[in-house]
């Protein structure tokens, strides 16, 4: 047999798990391929006394004129069984390499093991079984990376899960904890967790830059410490209460708008403790929850002594630290809600979901001034009704057309706050529009129309990527923008589906980078590579980028604290960077966060205690 007679056999399987480079088959299904490719793989095994035991699986190479046969040992009773021996032929050279993984610490595994198998083995169901669980979690995203057992184990263990003695897939919330890892007779010192504060803690400082704090909303506040966010909030005229089992034991919990659940779930070292913690206090609130844990890799963590799930600290205290893709898998596995990433550790449980829509939504919009372009209009002189209706209350109409122009369409009437003037003097809203567009011009206009809807299309596309469940109830200045932009909500998701799918084409990224560059004229711009520019300009760059820069931060949370934002154009990457005095002219970074879509995982580095900070030398260019 020759190459072509070959490559036309394994070019007419119709059973196998197909591979770009090769088809791979379990050998109880070669009773199922050619008579002439069955024969040529049991002569190959027999004249180089490859013993029937030392391989189960063969390999046909689609473009080379080559077989391995491979040996998985626990093909039958593990979920992803590693390679043991191969033997490369090549039929071409006539020649044989073999080689073992027995005492490998990675080796190769397989995945999706049903499709190695001829059809109605009675193995395909429960191996399909084992494929479900990971699809399921998403480890089936990004394949490439997926082929050896160590990186395998990583991705497990960042999407929150873990394998037992059979391969299957259990969240880590569930895995028993081994007696040998801690001693019994440990005692924790549970009041000596909570800490002193002379400033709000963090969950409550992200509260109020989303103005959660104006008064409008009762705080309470589970497991308050020693109340120093309570005595702040309480002084400035905020309705907020807060109980703690050392510090307030005598408060009862009480229901309120917002609960803070800050800090409490990483000192509480009893599982079931740390549940039931999470639902009562999101049984608590009435709009949402805010919960807060504190964030280490391994760095730290192997610098304390274990215990249970997490370690004890040189205080006597329990300390559970965790990943942020690990906090949100527990909160939403947990809760069995959606779960928003607004800093490091700390996410919104939103139970008022039209909120978790105007909040999102907010974040993608920016109120942007137009006055000193409309002032560059030049006024139409053609018509004087216009002109004269417009002049005689020019600073009610003012106010009409920057609302015009901030929503990109007609504000409805609960939409502009003296509509009941502007309806007396022009009739409606669409005749002082009207009159408006004949007065400046419609140039103005059609930007704010294109940059609201571009907003839109980066919040939908977002939203897509979160996998966030279509709300039926939703906002209602969002359903006039839907009406407005796109006719309805269908064509809404099919254009952000679109925007969405194009930012994991490198191409796109890299012309995003590009026209921003040329937009913003400022920033470090590395050809082929990366753009780093200020976070302020992020919602005034290409929608593309806004997407690709959105997805990063939307497994990170909020960007205070950061400014500066490095797209990465080739690797499916996002670096914020955050500085020590950004006003002085060589600020110091003194925090990176890595963000890598690809793996849906966050890195976090500081540069403090024995790190040296690293000055900015060319900070003008931003």
């Amino acid at each position: 047999m020759d190459f072509q007679d070959y490559k036309k056999l394994v070019g007419k399987l119709k059973i196998g798990k197909k591979l770009p480079d090769a088809i791979y088959l379990h050998k109880s299904a070669l009773t199922e391929v050619d008579s002439t490719l069955l024969s040529l793989t049991t002569r190959i095994a027999s004249a180089l006394k490859i013993e029937p035991v030392d391989w189960n699986i063969v390999k046909y190479y689609r473009s080379d004129f080559k077989i391995a046969l491979l040996n998985y040992p626990s093909f039958d009773d593990y979920a992803y069984p590693a390679l043991s021996k191969s033997h490369t032929i090549d039929l071409n050279k006539l020649s044989l390499r073999a080689a073992s993984y027995i005492e490998s610490k990675n080796p190769p595994i397989l995945h999706r093991k049903e499709t190695f198998l001829a059809p109605g083995d009675e193995r395909i169901e429960r191996f399909s079984q084992h494929t479900l669980e990971g699809e399921k979690i998403g480890l089936y995203e990004n394949t490439k990376t997926i082929g050896f057992k160590q990186h395998w184990e990583r991705l497990i263990k960042k999407k929150s899960h873990y394998l037992d003695e059979k391969g299957h897939l259990h969240p880590l919330t569930e895995k028993p904890i081994q007696q040998s890892e801690y001693d019994d007779s440990v005692e924790i010192e549970r009041h000596k967790t909570a800490i002193t504060r002379d400033q709000l803690s963090q969950p409550m400082q992200i509260l109020a830059r989303h103005e959660y704090l104006n008064g409008d909303y009762s705080v309470f506040d589970y497991g308050c410490g020693q109340g120093d966010d309570l005595r702040e909030l309480e002084a400035h005229g905020i309705d907020a209460i807060g109980w703690d089992p050392v510090h307030a034991p005598e408060v009862d919990p009480t229901p309120a708008n917002i609960v803070n659940l800050g800090f409490v779930l990483n000192v509480i070292e009893d599982r079931a403790e740390r549940d039931d913690t999470l639902r009562k206090a999101h049984k608590l609130a009435e709009q949402m929850l805010i919960v807060s844990v504190m964030v280490a890799g391994e760095s730290v963590i192997s610098q304390f002594r274990p215990y249970k799930d997490g370690v004890i600290t040189s205080r006597n205290t329990f300390q559970k630290y965790y990943a942020q893709s690990e906090i949100r898998y527990y909160i939403e596995h947990t809760l069995g809600q959606n779960s928003v990433p607004v800093g490091q550790g700390i996410f919104i449980v939103f139970k008022d979901k039209t909120e978790e829509q105007r909040f999102l939504l907010e974040r993608q919009f920016i109120h942007r001034s137009w006055q000193q372009k409309t002032q560059r209009i030049v006024i139409k002189q053609d018509k004087p009704i216009a002109k004269d209706l417009i002049q005689n209350d020019q600073a009610l109409f003012d106010d009409f057309w920057e609302t015009c122009l901030d929503l990109g369409r007609v504000p409805a009437n609960d939409e502009f706050e003296f509509s009941d003037q502007i309806r007396r003097v022009a009739g409606s809203h669409a005749k002082a529009h009207s009159a408006l567009i004949d007065h400046y011009g419609d140039e103005l206009f059609q930007e704010a129309q294109s940059k609201r809807k571009d907003d839109l299309l980066v919040y939908f596309a977002l939203s897509l990527f979160e996998k966030r469940q279509t709300q039926t109830k939703m906002p209602n200045s969002l359903k006039r923008d839907i009406k407005a932009f796109f006719r309805n909500h269908a064509s809404a998701i099919c254009e952000s589906k679109e925007l969405l799918f194009s930012v994991g084409n490198n191409e796109v990224i890299e012309q995003a980078c590009i026209s921003a560059y040329e937009q913003f004229k400022c920033g470090e711009f590395n050809d082929g590579h990366s753009y780093i520019f200020v976070k302020e300009l992020l919602n005034e760059a290409p929608k593309e980028l806004r997407v690709y820069v959105g997805c990063a931060v939307q497994l990170y949370g909020d960007l205070e604290g950061i400014q500066l934002i490095k797209a990465h154009m080739r690797s499916g990457k996002v670096t914020l960077l955050g500085y020590k005095n950004w006003e002085t002219d060589t600020p110091l970074l003194i925090e990176r966060i890595k963000i890598k879509m690809r793996e849906q995982d966050v890195d976090f580095f500081d540069y403090v205690g024995e790190y040296k900070p690293v000055p900015l030398e060319n900070r003008s260019m931003f």
